[in-house]
């Protein structure tokens, strides 16, 4: 069942939304060859902590870590490590969730670190850019797919893969609500979009093959050819205007 927000709930939501927005531009300018993926995950903690609120992804089916830091191959849910270090030309992947008065954010975003190589950059900006594609189709009337069908069509144009195996999702009370959001298939499917909706869209590229496995941890999912994949994901609003990207902050 698809839970439509009240304007408190989403005025709620805005809270925990903007601090993870905040959190995910500061890691612009902290993450860096040298540290370890346990670095990233502490620096999260402590800086949702600090402002009230509670790591989300915390215990969360179980997961060990705060926030998923995922590294080059690995596509979503790395398990922050002291000993897995970042090294120049790598890229990162941070999904971060906080919850406050009992709702939650969800977000991600994929860092260089130090000089990365070309097409890692445009794997970055694709999957940023496929994203704002489907966003476009977030709005009154549309159906679900039409944003699915345009984060696929932006990213397979640029010559990239859709993930498959990992999908976008209602999101407030519960981290994971329905309806499921896919980043491929065809338009006009699913259910119309009306307001007071609250989605994660999350596109998840890669440079290969969309074919993952899943570590021996039970949670690290990685590309199946080892080339690298890009995480872009923001909790959206459905209104009767524009669709408000509650976890941007510019």
């Amino acid at each position: 069942m698809i839970i439509i927000k009240s304007r408190e709930e989403i005025d709620i939501m805005r809270v925990p939304c903007r601090v993870t927005g905040e959190l995910l531009n500061e890691l612009a300018g902290v993450i860096k060859p040298g540290m370890s993926t346990m670095d990233i995950d502490t620096y999260c903690a402590d800086y949702i902590k600090a402002h009230g609120m509670i790591p989300t992804f915390k215990d969360y089916g179980g997961f060990p870590g705060n926030v998923c830091v995922s590294v080059n191959d690995e596509v979503v849910h790395g398990i922050p490590d002291s000993k897995r270090i970042l090294f120049e030309g790598d890229i990162v992947s941070v999904d971060v969730g906080a919850t406050y008065k009992g709702y939650t954010s969800d977000a991600a975003r994929t860092y260089p670190v130090g000089k990365i190589s070309e097409e890692a950059a445009r794997l970055i900006e694709v999957t940023r850019a496929s994203f704002f594609a489907g966003i476009e189709y977030a709005r009154k009337g549309y159906r679900l797919s039409d944003i699915s069908h345009a984060v696929q069509e932006t990213a397979e144009a640029a010559g990239f893969s859709v993930i498959r195996d990992f999908v976008g999702h209602g999101v407030g009370r519960e981290l994971h609500e329905d309806p499921q959001v896919p980043n491929y298939g065809r338009a006009g499917r699913g259910p119309r979009l009306v307001p007071g909706m609250t989605l994660a869209i999350e596109p998840m590229i890669a440079v290969g093959d969309y074919e993952i496995e899943t570590l021996l941890n039970n949670w690290t999912a990685v590309t199946i050819d080892g080339k690298y994949a890009a995480h872009y994901e923001n909790t959206v609003v459905i209104t009767d205007g524009d669709p408000e990207i509650l976890t941007l902050v510019e």
